[in-house]
C-alpha cells in the first residue's frame, strides 16, 4: 500500500507518543505524560496476579504517579510496532513490550513481556492515546538478591516520595 506524506507523518507521530509515554513513565515525568492522553482514556492492562482498570486521564496520571514513584526501579521497551491508520483523526496500535520493575522497599524484581492493544485519536492537532490495554506474555517475579546494588535510580529523585503517595487500590484487582 502507498502511503501518503500526511499518512507517513501520523505514523511517525504515533510511534512518537508511545515512545514518549514509556519514556515519561521510566522517568516519572508526570507533566509529558499529562499531553499524552485524552481526557477520557481507557486502560486495562491484565498481567499475572494484577488487572488494572481505570477511565479518565486524571486517574491514569494518578496510577502511573503512585506505581512509579521513588521506592521503584523501572525500564519499559515498546517494539515492533503495528499501526493501523482508521480514519484521518483515528488509528489502532499494537506493540510489543519487554520492562523490568524492581521495587526496591519490598525487594522484588519483576520482569516480563506483554501486548499493548492501542487506540489514538488526534485532538488539537495532537495524537493521543485514547485507549490502551496490554495482556502479560511473560511475568516472573521473584525477591531482590541481597548482593544486588542499585547503583543508578532516577525514580529515586524524581518519583513521589513516601509521603507524597495516595493509595491507588480502587484501580487494581490483585489474584492468586
Amino acid at each position: 500500500m502507498a502511503y501518503t506524506l500526511q499518512q507517513l507523518s501520523d505514523l511517525e507521530d504515533i510511534r512518537t507518543l508511545k515512545h514518549r509515554y514509556f519514556r515519561g513513565i521510566d522517568t516519572a515525568d508526570m507533566p509529558l505524560l499529562g499531553t499524552l492522553f485524552t481526557e477520557d482514556v481507557t486502560v486495562d492492562y491484565r498481567g499475572g496476579t494484577y488487572r488494572v482498570r481505570l477511565s479518565g486521564r486524571a486517574d491514569m496520571l494518578e496510577f502511573l504517579a503512585n506505581s512509579f514513584h521513588s521506592g521503584a526501579v523501572a525500564m519499559h521497551h515498546g517494539h515492533m510496532p503495528e499501526i493501523t491508520l482508521t480514519g484521518p483523526d483515528d488509528a489502532e496500535g499494537v506493540w510489543y513490550l519487554e520492562d523490568i520493575f524492581i521495587d526496591v522497599e519490598q525487594s522484588y524484581h519483576t520482569i516480563g513481556s506483554a501486548i499493548y492493544r492501542d487506540v489514538y485519536r488526534r485532538e488539537e492537532g495532537q495524537w493521543r492515546i485514547a485507549r490502551t490495554e496490554y495482556d502479560r506474555v511473560i511475568e516472573v517475579t521473584s525477591p531482590l538478591s541481597p548482593e544486588s546494588t542499585i547503583t543508578a535510580h532516577h525514580l529515586a529523585k524524581a518519583g513521589r516520595k513516601p509521603h507524597e503517595r495516595a493509595d491507588i487500590g480502587h484501580l487494581i484487582e490483585w489474584t492468586a
